[in-house]
């Protein structure tokens, strides 16, 4: 009982030193200030604060990097085209010794994508981020297996020509021919690629 007692008085004593040094520290300041009148609300200048529209800029910033990226099952591919034996691809600015390097197997293999069982919508952006990712990552051929249509209804190759369209409207493909026998033929194309910085 004795220690609760004693307890308690310690409290009520600390209690009062704080209200004395508040109290103490309010008079040093009106000392300091001197004599202050509070504001009336009425003195208060009203803020007309015009807040900017908001603007999506982020999104459409993808929505453009979007479109730089489409691919398009549109496209009129066969003009582009060498007429050869396989139907290659090659840019202007790449020479025929460049494509028959690619078709002889010059540059070593660094990736591959299967677009096998996947439906024309999954292949086309299965293979607009492959070939991002294959450029930004520095690979300069890479192998695009789209298959012989061996599945398909009627045995006809639903991705071959679609592959080809979508290839060349990529900035980042440099040139494609047809694989050869031993790395699947009519099945797949070599895609040499630029290296992005």
């Amino acid at each position: 009982m004795a220690q609760r007692r004693q307890a308690a008085e310690e409290q009520a004593a600390r209690l009062a030193a704080a209200a004395r040094a508040a109290d103490q520290e309010r008079r040093l300041f009106e000392l300091s200030v001197g004599a202050i009148t509070p504001l009336t609300v009425q003195a208060q200048a009203p803020q007309h604060r015009v807040l900017p529209r908001p603007e999506p800029l982020q999104r459409e910033a993808d929505e453009r990097l979007v479109m730089q990226q489409a691919l398009s099952d549109d496209f009129d591919v066969e003009s582009l085209l060498e007429t050869d034996d396989s139907l290659s691809f090659r840019r202007p600015e790449i020479s025929q010794e460049v494509l028959r390097k690619l078709r002889r197997g010059h540059w070593s293999l660094q990736a591959q994508l299967d677009l096998h069982g996947l439906r024309t919508d999954q292949a086309r952006e299965a293979l607009g981020s492959f070939v991002q990712d294959c450029a930004r990552r520095g690979l300069r051929c890479v192998r695009v297996v789209h298959g012989k249509g061996h599945g398909s209804p009627g045995r006809e190759p639903v991705l071959k020509a679609r592959v080809r369209r979508w290839l060349v409207q990529k900035q980042q493909v440099l040139g494609f021919v047809q694989a050869r026998a031993s790395d699947g033929g009519s099945g797949a194309l070599m895609v040499l690629l630029q290296q992005v910085d």
